[in-house]
This record gives C-alpha cells, sequence and structure tokens, in this order.
C-alpha cells in the first residue's frame, strides 16, 4: 500500500510539471510592418528581387495605341496637341494629376513652391506607351527660378519617384536657379544629362522665352539638342555609361539605393521605356510634343 501511495505521488508530480510546461506563455514574435511598395497587387505589378535586402514592385499598365494619334507626313507622332490630355498619365497613378493642364494650347505645370515634394493634386507625368529608338522632339520655357526635366526610357517602380530609372534632359531657368551652378562643369544645366554631362554650348533662351528640344535614341546613342545645337551625346549599356552613373547621385550604396541597377540597365531587357515630365514645383510648359519611331 506504501509503494502504491508513493507511486500516486510520482505520478501527480509528473503530471503536474506537465501542466505547467502546457501552461507556460509563447515567447513573443515580432511582427515586422510590411512595406506597401513592396506588395504586388493585381496582373500589372510583379515584385522583382534584387538582392536579399532589395527588391522593388515594377508595373506594366496597358500601354496606349499609337494608332489613334494623329501622324504627320514625315512620321511625326503628336503626343500632345495643344486640345487634349489623351494618353497621358501620372507616374505611378491611373490618371493626370489636376496641376497639369493646358494652357493656350501648352501642356503647363502650376508650380506649388514645394519643390520636388510633390502636392497630391501634382507629381510627374508620362506617355502611356513605352518607346525604344525614337527622336523626341519638343519647346519647353520655365517661369523665373524654375526648374523641370524630361525622362526617357524610364520605367515604373511603386512607390519610387521617376529619376531612379530614367535619364534626365534638364529643363532649368540657368540664370536664376541656384543648381545651375552645382553639379560639376555645368551638369545641372538647361538640356544637360542631369549631375552626369553639361550640356555644351549652353545656350538655353531666359525665362518666359520658348526653347527648341530634341531627345534621340537610337541603339543606345543618346543625343540631346538644345534650339538646334547638338549639346550632349552618350552611349548606353556600356563601360562610360556605368562609369558616369557611379560618378553621380545615383552611385551604388547611394541616396537612392535602386538606382544605379535600374539605370545601368536602364529599360530593362527590352531597352524601353516611358517619355515623362517633371513636377518639381515650378511654372514650366511645353509644346509642339511629338516623336518619331526610329527603325
Amino acid at each position: 500500500m506504501k509503494r502504491f501511495s508513493s507511486f500516486l505521488v510520482i505520478v501527480a508530480a509528473v503530471c503536474l510539471a506537465v501542466a505547467c510546461v502546457q501552461k507556460k506563455p509563447a515567447e513573443p514574435v515580432e511582427v515586422k510592418p510590411v512595406d506597401p511598395k513592396l506588395v504586388a497587387e493585381g496582373p500589372y505589378e510583379t515584385l522583382v528581387q534584387v538582392n536579399d535586402s532589395l527588391s522593388y514592385v515594377l508595373i506594366n499598365r496597358p500601354q496606349v495605341n499609337l494608332d489613334e494619334f494623329p501622324k504627320d507626313k514625315n512620321g511625326n507622332i503628336a503626343l500632345f496637341d495643344g486640345s487634349s490630355l489623351k494618353g497621358w498619365r501620372g507616374y505611378n497613378k491611373d490618371t493626370v494629376p489636376g496641376k497639369w493642364t493646358i494652357d493656350d494650347k501648352a501642356l503647363k505645370f502650376s508650380g506649388t513652391g514645394t519643390g520636388e515634394a510633390q502636392a497630391k493634386d501634382g507629381g510627374d507625368i508620362i506617355f502611356a506607351h513605352k518607346f525604344k529608338n525614337f527622336e523626341l522632339t519638343f519647346e519647353w520655357k520655365v517661369s523665373k527660378g524654375a526648374n523641370s526635366g524630361v525622362f526617357v526610357l524610364a520605367r515604373e517602380v511603386k512607390g519610387e519617384p521617376i529619376y531612379i530609372s530614367s535619364p534626365e534632359y534638364q529643363i532649368l531657368d540657368n540664370a536664376n536657379h541656384p543648381d545651375a551652378s552645382q553639379g560639376v562643369d555645368g551638369n545641372r544645366q538647361a538640356a544637360s544629362l542631369y549631375d552626369m554631362i553639361p550640356a555644351k554650348p549652353q545656350e538655353a533662351k531666359p525665362f518666359d522665352q520658348w526653347n527648341s528640344a530634341s531627345i534621340t535614341v537610337y541603339k543606345g546613342s543618346v543625343f540631346h539638342k538644345q534650339n538646334g545645337k547638338t549639346v550632349v551625346e552618350y552611349h548606353l549599356w556600356t563601360p562610360q555609361w556605368e562609369s558616369l552613373i557611379a560618378n553621380s547621385k545615383f552611385k551604388p550604396g547611394g541616396e537612392f539605393p535602386l538606382a544605379y541597377g535600374l539605370l545601368t540597365n536602364l529599360g530593362g531587357d527590352e531597352h524601353e521605356g516611358y517619355i515623362g515630365f517633371q513636377d518639381h514645383g515650378d511654372d514650366v510648359w511645353f509644346r509642339n510634343i511629338k516623336v518619331k519611331i526610329l527603325e
């Protein structure tokens, strides 16, 4: 009987120990918040994993049909005819932001004074078609002290600015905007490849006057024209191109972690992308925006 009592005591002790183990509260699990920029939603978004610590969501919305836009006898397609914003939308948006309007047959951005902060009814815009080999022609003017830009071969990256995936043809009032004296050798002045190659000769007209401009992209060679003169030349997907990016504000490990990879592989595997115009917070006008496809 004594042995049986001892056995019962041992069983009770074991059961109590097991119960204590079962009731021990679980260790708290740290749940990291999900960055909405890295969530691919819907059929047009794809998560791209660059490496273990770097990724982005690429957006590929449907493109407009160029056959629906006027074309002249020389093959120039009117992307903006002075009366309609057809084909345009905000970068990372479905519609054209309200700050972009039509003013005397010109496409105008009305300044907010917020710089690149971009008010909720502002933001960069793109023409919703991807171009590969082409000549883009346009005219531009700015208000006093204004800054803007034109982008080519841009890709749409969720929650990120357009300039991390696209070279910029600088639009600037050289005489009154402080950026004109920044950078190296004038590489932030009008018509320059922003922060990389200065436009020379530098003959931008003063604010409130129209300038003519063009950007030609053909099999990796890119040319900027300003008021009839070729002022910049560079060659994509080459060691020279990689060196330009590595020595700019878009360098590896710099302020914009995604930029170096996106810019060195400009236009992605297809080497194509969007044409875009920048909201830099200042008044800027564009007109006679045309593109010619180069086969």
